[in-house]
């Protein structure tokens, strides 16, 4: 695929039900080469994930989503006499891929929710209403379909709540890629951002760059530049200096994983850019869906953070190794941002302060109040 085509025009996720595959961009190639691949099976739905070929939080839930759905329809016509009507069989081998997916990426909770919604429609669906496996075959294509659009409906929402706290000409800065590439569209911290640019706001962005993996190198400042926005590619320890010289008016960044007490997991080096934020007054925007937010976890020190390999500090990106062999590598894909040095966590039923325990559980009952 031509490179010079706007990545802005590409779906991060779909579905295709004719070939029964779940195409992707891979993330790995940007912004060098734009290449979307098809998944098929649970080996390469989990590999997409784990290799961060699909990442962002609510983008990999999507995809676990459709996933499951495909390997049930697998099942289904795999098992035709068998498993394929019988709903215990059926559901058996389905949990077993469900748990194998769930293996990919331990951080981000939008992979265990949106497993576990298509699991309870599921067993709703055969035990409670006994329908067909045929019946709760359909019934998760169109759930996974609906999650896919609550995410974009979600993203716009977050973005109109967003916007409510900086004004035009704002200088922001975001870490990370909380983008389009990491949802099905807006993205999450860059959803202010987006809409903004559409109502002549003329934002200046700076992006951090994001060691290791570089994804605000080569994903945001890729794609917020694909969109016409004002953005200014940064190294991660550069931020102070911005920050200091007024620069920057507020911080919006995403996340995979809030705690009830509203501590953030989020890409490695977000703490350190609250931290800064606080030193200079300026303020700190978490930007999550409320399917990120965990209730059954108090605080952040339960969120299992991901330990990636040793290689993305040593050798990725460059020609020759950066290290020498045999040192040791400390390399934990995300960190915990407390509660106290976050300003606001930014959802779309509204935006969240201190204390989080009340304001998040107020969150908790608006949805589920539009829910019923």
């Amino acid at each position: 695929m031509d490179q010079k085509e706007n990545i802005m025009n590409y779906e991060t996720v779909a579905l295709d039900d004719q070939d029964h595959s779940i195409v992707i961009i891979d993330q790995t190639l940007l912004p060098g080469r734009t290449e979307l691949i098809r998944l098929r099976t649970a080996q390469e739905i989990w590999n997409a994930i784990y290799l961060l070929q699909v990442r962002g939080a609510p983008a990999i839930g999507v995809t676990a989503a459709f996933g499951i759905y495909l390997l049930a329809r697998q099942i289904q016509m795999e098992n035709i006499d068998n498993a394929g009507s019988d709903f215990g069989a059926f559901y058996r081998q389905l949990t077993q891929q469900r748990e194998y997916l769930n293996s990919s990426r331990p951080t981000a909770v939008n992979l265990s929710w949106a497993l576990n919604r298509m699991d309870a429609l599921c067993r709703k669906a055969g035990e409670e209403e006994k329908r067909s496996v045929a019946e709760i075959v359909e019934l998760l294509h169109q759930e996974a379909a609906q999650i896919k659009e609550e995410d974009i409906r979600v993203c716009r929402a977050i973005g109109e709540n967003g916007l409510t706290l900086v004004k035009p000409g704002d200088g922001i800065l975001t870490h990370c890629n909380a983008g389009q590439l990491a949802t099905c569209k807006y993205g999450t911290a860059t959803a202010p951002i987006y809409l903004g640019e559409e109502r002549g706001y003329h934002f200046h962005v700076f992006a951090d760059e994001t060691r290791p993996l570089l994804q605000g190198a080569r994903l945001t400042a890729y794609e917020l530049h694909s969109a016409g926005v004002d953005v200014t590619l940064i190294c991660d320890n550069m931020s102070a200096t911005v920050m200091k010289k007024g620069w920057v008016n507020a911080v919006f960044v995403g996340c995979d994983r809030v705690a009830a007490n509203g501590d953030a997991a989020n890409k490695i080096g977000t703490s350190v850019v609250a931290t800064v934020a606080k030193r200079y007054g300026i303020p700190f925007y978490v930007c999550a869906p409320t399917s990120t937010i965990d209730f059954d976890t108090p605080t952040g020190e339960g969120i299992n953070i991901e330990q990636r390999p040793a290689e993305e500090v040593t050798e990725m990106w460059y020609k020759e190794r950066m290290a020498p062999e045999g040192v040791k590598v400390f390399n934990p894909a995300f960190d915990v941002t407390d509660h106290d040095l976050i300003t606001g966590i930014v959802t779309e039923y509204g935006i969240a302060r201190a204390p989080f325990t009340e304001s998040l559980a107020q969150i908790r009952r608006k949805k589920e109040a539009a829910s019923v």
